[in-house]
């Protein structure tokens, strides 16, 4: 049986083939993390730390008025969930004539999140459904507006089966 000789150009061809392979799989895994989770909690930084101040002045007076929200939200067997929310002012009474919306977010994936109109069900009472909300941990956020200004933020993270 005859043995090829190992030369130099063999040596060359598999010393490309080998560094291609390395090259394209660090290309392809790079653009599959890139494309999966891009990494930051927001868009952009610079706008958000621009924000800061007014956050914390929302926050605030949102505590100075001293209302009372409670939310609900429970999952139904055939995925969809029902978001209440009772609003009620320092001194026990409804508060209505509120804009509310909801938010469930993934922590972990903000392509799954889902938006929850609600609507005013009664006098400080608040009601809407979410379609195809999928088990496990999810960040409730609630907004409440008046004439188009941010007055309550809650984030509360919740577990739903």
């Amino acid at each position: 049986m005859a043995t090829k000789p190992l030369t130099g150009t063999k040596v060359f061809l598999m010393l490309v083939a080998f560094f291609g392979v390395v090259i394209g799989v660090n290309v392809t895994m790079m653009k599959l993390a890139i494309a999966t989770l891009p990494g930051t909690d927001v868009d952009s930084p610079y706008a958000a730390g621009l924000t800061y101040d007014r956050e914390i002045s929302a926050a605030q007076d949102q505590a100075a008025r001293k209302w009372n929200v409670n939310a609900h939200i429970e999952r139904r067997s055939d995925g969809g969930a029902v978001l209440r929310v009772e609003a009620r002012d320092a001194s026990g009474q409804p508060v209505s004539g509120l804009k509310f919306g909801g938010r469930l977010e993934r922590p972990t994936d903000k392509r799954a999140d889902l938006a929850v109109e609600l609507s005013e069900a009664g006098i400080g009472l608040y009601r809407g459904n979410a379609a195809s909300v999928a088990p496990g941990q999810w960040d409730l956020v609630i907004e409440g507006e008046v004439r188009g200004t941010r007055v309550f933020l809650s984030r509360n993270r919740v577990i739903l089966n």
